[in-house]
C-alpha cells in the first residue's frame, strides 16, 4: 500500500504464550518469528536477522517520527532496528520476556517497556539503554492472586498526551497499574473495583486524547472506561458481539483522529462457554467510544480477531489480524477489505502477538 511519498510496511510478531502460573509447565513454544509486508503485497519476508534464536516476539513499536526505525520485545529483552527490520541489535534493556511497549507523545527518546513479573523499563536516549522503574508499591487486587501466583505480565502500555506524567499498564490477570510521575513509580488503581476475575484479566489500556484522562481497559470480558483518570469506571456497553461474552484482545484509537477507535475481539477462549466455535471481529466507533459498530470485513475471521494497526503517515492504511495469521487490510480507512495471510503453522504455543504499520 502506497502513496506518493510513503509506502506501508506492516510486520506481524509470532510468539507462544508460555505458562500463566508462576513455576508451572505451559505450553511448549514453537519458533516463533517475524515477518513484513510491504506496499500491500500479498508474500511476507521473514526478518530475524540478530533477534535471538527462534524469537518470541510480543511487542513491536515504530518509531514515531522515522517508520524505518522499529523496536522489538522478545524473550530476550528489546532489539532495535534502523532499516525496516533488515537488521537487528539488542539494546542494553534488562533481559526477559517483553510483553509491551509505548513512546512518549511528545518526545521519543522515551520509552517504555512491560515485562512479566511486572516490571516496567524506561529509556531517555531512544531506546539504547534501559532502567528498570519502582513497581514495589504494586499491590494487585486479592481476586487475582490466588489460589496461584501469576507471572503478572505488563501486557499493555499508554501515555496521556496531555499529561505524559500520567502512564498506564494493563496486566494480564492483574487489573490497571498507573504512574503519575512519568514512570518513576508506579501502583495499582483498579483494587476492589471487581469480584471476578474477567474484568481484572487486562489485555490492553488506551488513552482518548479527546479529553485528559479519558482511559479505556479491555478485558477478557468486556471493555471498560474512566473519565477521571481511573477513579471511577463504568462498563461500555457494546452490542452482544457473540453469545456468552466476547473476548477483547486489541484497542486502538485513529491517529488522524481521536474519535474514531477500533476494537478487536472475538468469541472462545478464556472464559467462553465450553463447546463456543472460535470467531474474530472488528468493531469501531466514531465517537471516541460512546457508540460502537461491527465493520464488514466481508467474512467473519475464524479465529479471535487479535491485533490492529494503522499507518500514521497513511491513515487510510488499516489493519487487522486474527490469532493464527489472517489480516485484513483496507486502503480506504475501513470500507472495503482484503486479506492475506502469514506463514506458518499456528496454535497456542505460536501464534500472533503484536502487529504495526508504518
Amino acid at each position: 500500500m502506497t502513496t506518493e511519498q510513503h509506502q506501508t510496511h506492516v510486520y506481524v510478531g509470532i510468539a507462544g504464550e508460555g505458562a500463566l502460573i508462576v513455576g508451572a509447565q505451559g505450553t511448549p513454544l514453537g519458533g516463533g518469528g517475524l515477518y513484513r509486508q510491504a506496499g500491500g503485497a500479498d508474500d511476507w519476508q521473514e526478518i530475524t536477522r540478530g533477534l535471538p534464536a527462534d524469537p518470541q516476539v510480543r511487542a513491536l513499536l515504530v518509531h514515531p517520527q522515522n517508520p524505518a526505525t522499529l523496536y522489538a520485545g522478545t524473550q530476550a529483552g528489546v532489539y532495535r532496528s534502523d532499516d525496516r527490520g533488515e537488521n537487528w541489535e539488542a539494546t542494553d534493556s534488562p533481559q526477559g520476556d517483553v510483553w509491551s511497549l509505548a513512546a512518549h507523545p511528545q518526545n521519543p527518546q522515551v520509552m517504555y517497556a512491560g515485562y512479566d513479573r511486572c516490571v516496567i523499563s524506561r529509556s531517555e536516549d531512544g531506546g539504547a539503554t534501559w532502567q528498570k522503574t519502582n513497581t514495589k508499591n504494586i499491590s494487585f487486587p486479592h481476586i487475582t492472586m490466588n489460589p496461584y501466583p501469576i507471572v503478572k505480565r505488563v501486557i499493555g502500555l499508554a501515555l496521556d498526551a496531555h499529561n505524559p506524567q500520567d502512564v498506564y499498564g494493563a496486566i494480564e490477570v492483574g487489573g490497571l497499574v498507573a504512574s503519575r510521575d512519568g514512570g518513576d513509580n508506579w501502583e495499582s488503581i483498579t483494587d476492589g473495583h471487581y469480584t471476578r476475575t474477567g474484568p481484572v484479566d487486562l489485555h490492553g489500556v488506551q488513552v482518548n486524547p479527546t479529553a485528559p484522562g479519558l482511559v479505556y481497559i479491555i478485558t477478557q470480558l468486556a471493555m471498560f472506561r474512566s473519565r477521571n483518570r481511573g477513579a471511577n469506571w463504568e462498563f461500555v456497553n457494546i452490542d452482544e458481539m457473540f453469545p456468552g461474552g466476547s473476548y477483547c484482545r486489541d484497542l486502538v484509537v485513529a491517529p488522524d483522529d481521536a474519535n474514531t477507535m477500533y476494537l478487536a475481539a472475538g468469541a472462545g477462549g478464556g472464559s467462553a462457554p465450553p463447546g463456543t466455535e472460535e470467531a474474530g471481529v472488528l468493531v469501531r466507533s466514531r465517537d471516541a467510544g460512546e457508540t460502537w459498530e461491527r465493520v464488514d470485513l466481508g467474512e467473519l475471521a475464524p479465529s479471535r480477531m487479535f491485533q490492529i494497526a494503522i499507518d500514521p503517515a497513511a491513515p487510510a492504511h488499516v489493519f487487522c489480524c486474527d490469532r493464527d495469521g489472517l489480516v485484513f487490510r483496507s486502503q480506504d480507512g475501513g470500507e472495503t477489505w482484503s486479506k492475506s495471510r502469514v506463514p506458518g503453522e499456528m496454535f497456542r504455543g505460536r501464534h500472533v502477538y503484536p502487529m504495526v504499520c508504518g
